[in-house]
């Protein structure tokens, strides 16, 4: 039962979709949290974790059928959202007396802040940091522009951001994920929230800035005594930050209570296997199981029956690629004449080998040069200089329609499915559009070879006549798969082609790509910040910093027993 300190109490809340077949996507879930508290809600895609934290924003999608109630006490009184009866953001004063219409606007951003999942998308980019959060300021607080000026650097530097000045005066391009995920910290906490929603906050972000922003939301909150709702598909990080977990499964509550109660000794099944699920150093070599397992072998006591088939590692063969003191270098400055007198060393003097049927992993902070590293491999960057030799022919030095006839042989997964799937062609038409280019097959047997290439992913040849949009994002990581499969590779660069997924959907593609590796050989560049999955998919591990390649070696060499100093700090930095 909801305390005296208790901040946030729903019941029952439900929502649904769609006319005569109504989709139930949340389904009756009650929750409560006290002040200086954190609740974690974990779960699939497609759980119902972020409609719950709309709904409490008040930013359901048109056409939402919502019944339950919701209720946030606030300082001065209670805010109360019945979906049940129709009366909504009712205003109280103690012992549930009307006051007056309250506007759920005054309530978000004031009382409940929210930090979103992509900073990027959340903020507007043509405006400069300073001028959003300043507005921020102004809408909730009786304040004059300057003085919200002045406070809107003192919380830009509060998030510890370096020189607030600076970057109060930038747009959000000229930021990096971990600066504006900051950003969108300091907009959702500057005034002071009773309740703090946190979704996906550190999804796409390497493992020490994530480390960095825990600490920072902690502090925060512990400042505040606010509350705070942490949504994420990460158990690591639950069980780091949260001191209750919710776990949701196709919009049910599956399982609800302290978080070292529900994630040391879970009862449901379902908990057992999202934390089966999960990649670790004890499961290299083996297949990783997946919900749909614990789904089809429950039988009671939710253990999974088949035992797991051993993956032989690939091995030892000669060199598929030799990189001999690569560099990338992008002009930063130029003189009056437009001559370059500066350069930006995205990959500095790099050089390595990746050999036949291996998977090598590549690991390092944000804007270390990883991405840049890989798109020169793929073509997609102008080498500055050194070689990129594959299978003996050096790559840095072919033309465009050269290396249009080596690309067929090095394809790339990239991290986000839906902005690299053109949204107005058909999966189809996706994947037979590389196969007429290239000629891989006739014409005649366009079509078979589609239904051959959804098939090798797992997907349904009916897929083939939908659009991206039709698919969860898992799907769509098995359509990117396929489409880089299309021209038949040698090498496949796996650019964070995980790091998105949540834990169950994460094992299927990295079972789909260890099972397509055995089936045809393929060579792997897999890159990724999550240093648990690198150490469970790779051979060998390279480890950047600042555009230089510090530490190579075997996955249990660098990973377990790492001999630079970055190194340690990077596997220091794993929530446990």
């Amino acid at each position: 039962m909801p305390g005296p300190e208790t901040i946030l109490a729903v019941n029952d809340l439900s929502i649904a979709f769609g006319g005569k077949e109504k989709f139930t996507a949340v389904n009756k879930i009650s929750l409560s949290i006290d002040k200086g508290r954190t609740l974690a809600i974990v779960g699939e895609s497609g759980s119902g974790k972020s409609l719950t934290a709309l709904a409490l924003m008040g930013l359901l999608p048109n056409g939402a059928e919502k019944s339950g109630e919701v209720r946030l006490n606030l300082p001065e009184s209670e805010a109360r959202i019945n979906f049940t009866s129709g009366t909504q953001n009712e205003k109280l004063l103690k012992g549930d007396l009307r006051l007056a219409t309250y506007d759920i606007r005054l309530i978000r951003g004031k009382h409940i802040g929210m930090v979103f999942q992509e900073p990027m998308s959340s903020l507007n980019p043509v405006m400069r940091i300073g001028k959003q959060l300043k507005e921020a300021l102004l809408v909730h607080q009786d304040l004059s522009n300057s003085s919200a000026k002045e406070l809107a650097e003192e919380w830009l530097a509060k998030v510890q951001l370096p020189e607030p000045e600076k970057i109060y005066n930038r747009y959000p391009h000229q930021l990096s994920g971990g600066q504006k995920q900051r950003v969108m910290i300091a907009m959702a906490m500057c005034n002071h929230p009773a309740l703090l929603i946190a979704d996906e906050p550190t999804t796409a972000l390497d493992v020490t800035v994530q480390q960095e922003i825990i600490r920072l939301m902690n502090y925060l909150q512990q400042e505040h005594r606010s509350a705070m709702i942490f949504i994420t598909h990460d158990l690591s990080l639950a069980a780091t930050i949260a001191d209750d977990v919710l776990v949701m499964y196709k919009g049910m509550v599956m399982e609800y209570g302290p978080a070292e109660q529900v994630l040391q000794l879970p009862q449901n099944f379902y908990t057992r296997a999202l934390l089966a699920c999960k990649p670790s150093a004890e499961k290299k070599g083996l297949p990783l199981p997946v919900v749909a397992d614990y789904m089809a072998a429950e039988s009671g006591t939710g253990e999974v029956i088949a035992a797991p088939k051993v993956i032989a590692m690939p091995a030892e063969q000669g060199s598929l690629i030799e990189v001999n003191n690569l560099r990338v270098w992008f002009p930063e400055h130029t003189n009056m004449l437009g001559k370059t007198t500066s350069y930006f060393k995205a990959v500095n003097d790099v050089s390595f080998t990746i050999k036949k049927g291996e998977t090598l992993g590549l690991a390092g902070e944000s804007g270390c040069g990883k991405s840049t590293l890989s798109r020169s491999l793929a073509g997609l960057i102008p080498v500055y200089s050194g070689e990129l030799l594959f299978k003996g022919r050096d790559l840095a030095k072919l033309s465009l329609p050269e290396w249009r006839a080596v690309r067929k042989d090095i394809q790339m997964i990239f991290q986000d499915p839906y902005s690299s799937l053109n949204p107005r062609m058909t999966i189809g038409d996706m994947l037979r559009e590389p196969l007429r280019i290239h000629n891989t097959v006739p014409p005649s047997d366009m079509d078979k070879e589609v239904k051959r290439l959804l098939e090798l992913v797992q997907l349904p040849a009916a897929a083939g006549s939908r659009y991206p949009h039709q698919f969860s994002g898992g799907q769509r990581q098995r359509i990117g798969i396929a489409r880089a499969l299309a021209m038949r590779p040698q090498l496949l660069i796996c650019d964070e082609s995980v790091s998105a997924l949540d834990v169950s959907i994460q094992a299927q593609i990295l079972n789909l790509l260890k099972e397509l590796q055995r089936e045809f050989g393929l060579t792997y560049l897999f890159i990724s910040h999550d240093l648990t999955v690198v150490h469970y998919f790779s051979d060998r591990v390279m480890v950047m910093h600042q555009g230089k390649i510090i530490e190579t070696g075997s996955a249990d060499d660098v990973l377990k027993r790492p001999k630079e100093a970055y190194t340690r700090k990077l596997v220091d930095a794993i929530p446990v």
